[in-house]
């Protein structure tokens, strides 16, 4: 009923989710034959859908890479994240994984706790059974070296905050120098290995450094906000990502936002957060704004869209501290499905920026600074010159549809639907 409820709610979310459900079916289907392939490609569906998707559109020897490049990554991110690992198992492992990537005996086996049996998938990647040894396996021996070059890179990247993961675990996140410094190592790292094998495709020109990290920085901070909740009450123990810098002005102890008598106090601090976030938008669209190959396009400017929107619907919202706050499916269906060009781009940034906008309150402490970010990122979209050219993700009409007449649309698609996919049955 949930379902249906949205879809009464938003009937234009429809037909993007129809369309979204056939492409899922669609690339469960194209999962290549080869045991090595079919096992990475399925456990890229297992651990993200929506980037499955989006990686399964790219020329095909790109999506090979890139899907072992996600999924290797994702697995030492799993490691570093993973606070029922000890440190003196995690560190050492942190430390050498460039090393492990080239011996296939080595494996590290999925942990069984309570804690990590959500990862235990991704944890399976490091199996030997998907060592990458032949350049083959990576779509050529060019790829396979900025394969290489990339994994050693964030392998010694995670060296240095394996020596620093102490500091981290007892004194959490100081600065938002040390927030920016560990969002560099879990995800700028990956913005830059994502452009150097863009280049190497032959694709696109290498992007600068910096713009390259703000992608991978805007989407980490934007998980960090959205996740406050569920790291805070992570067992054995929190996961404490915001920086002292930004949450000391409000309460005493990070973990005192999510109570309610703190309320005030945590919406301040949580704006205060998506402000800081803000920062990396004009980068991202700089980023974007000079890719030529439509399907690398899509795959890099989705995630950014759902980013503002994520942040446009945390901001100044007490739920982020009450539980989950997410995009509506229908919401991401559309932005899967109108994601082509540019004036997609710029249009998404604008409507959720004015969304943002409309949130802010005149006696929020940083106001003022909110509202001038917000400003930039509108000027960024206005310049572009191409805004008339969107649908509004954030202006709806008023629905045409007669509430009795979208269920039985809905009854009659999904009928049709399941009839569509059913699996045959086979007799022996």
């Amino acid at each position: 009923m949930g379902c249906l409820g949205a879809i009464l709610k938003h009937p234009d979310d429809f037909y993007p989710l129809m369309k979204l459900k056939i492409a899922a079916r669609h690339a469960e289907k194209q999962i290549p034959p080869e045991p090595h392939w079919a096992f990475c490609y399925s456990m890229l569906h297992k651990v993200s859908r929506s980037f499955g998707l989006v990686i399964q559109q790219l020329d095909t020897e790109l999506r090979n890479s890139v899907c072992i490049f996600y999924l290797v990554l994702r697995a030492l991110d799993t490691v570093e994240d993973d606070t029922s690992i000890p440190s003196d198992t995690k560190v050492p492992i942190l430390v050498a994984f460039h090393r492990h990537i080239y011996d296939s005996d080595w494996h590290f086996s999925c942990l069984q706790t309570e804690a990590s049996t959500a990862y235990a998938p991704v944890g399976c990647i490091l199996e030997p059974k998907t060592r990458l040894q032949q350049p083959r396996c990576h779509g050529g021996t060019k790829h396979y070296k900025v394969l290489m070059d990339q994994f050693h890179h964030v392998s010694t990247a995670f060296l240095e905050l394996g020596r620093r993961y102490l500091k981290y675990l007892i004194q959490q996140v100081e600065t938002i120098d040390d927030y920016d410094e560990y969002c560099h190592y879990v995800a700028g790292l990956v913005g830059l290995g994502l452009s150097k094998l863009f280049h190497a495709s032959n694709l696109e020109d290498l992007a600068p450094d910096s713009i390259s990290n703000s992608m991978g920085l805007f989407l980490q901070k934007t998980n960090i906000i959205r996740d406050y909740l569920e790291d805070i009450n992570e067992i054995p123990k929190s996961r404490m990502f915001w920086p002292r810098q930004i949450w000391s002005k409000y309460v005493n102890r990070l973990e005192d936002l999510k109570y309610e008598e703190n309320s005030v106090k945590a919406v301040q601090s949580l704006n205060d957060m998506v402000t800081n976030a803000l920062i990396h938008v004009e980068d991202s669209l700089k980023y974007m704004c000079a890719l030529r190959d439509p399907a690398i396009f899509r795959f890099c400017a989705i995630p950014q869209i759902m980013a503002i929107g994520t942040l446009a619907l945390c901001y100044n919202n007490i739920e982020v501290f009450r539980g989950v706050v997410k995009m509506r499916r229908g919401l991401t269906a559309k932005v899967i499905d109108r994601t082509k060009s540019m004036s997609d781009v710029y249009g998404a940034f604008f409507d959720f920026s004015c969304m943002l906008k409309s949130k802010v309150e005149k006696n929020d402490p940083n106001a003022s600074k909110t509202l001038s970010r917000l400003e930039a990122v509108q000027k960024a979209c206005r310049d572009s010159g191409v805004l008339n050219q969107r649908r509004s993700y954030i202006i709806q009409s008023k629905p045409r549809y007669n509430s009795a007449l979208v269920i039985a649309v809905f009854i009659f698609l999904s009928i049709i639907f399941a009839f569509l996919f059913k699996r045959p049955t086979h007799s022996d």
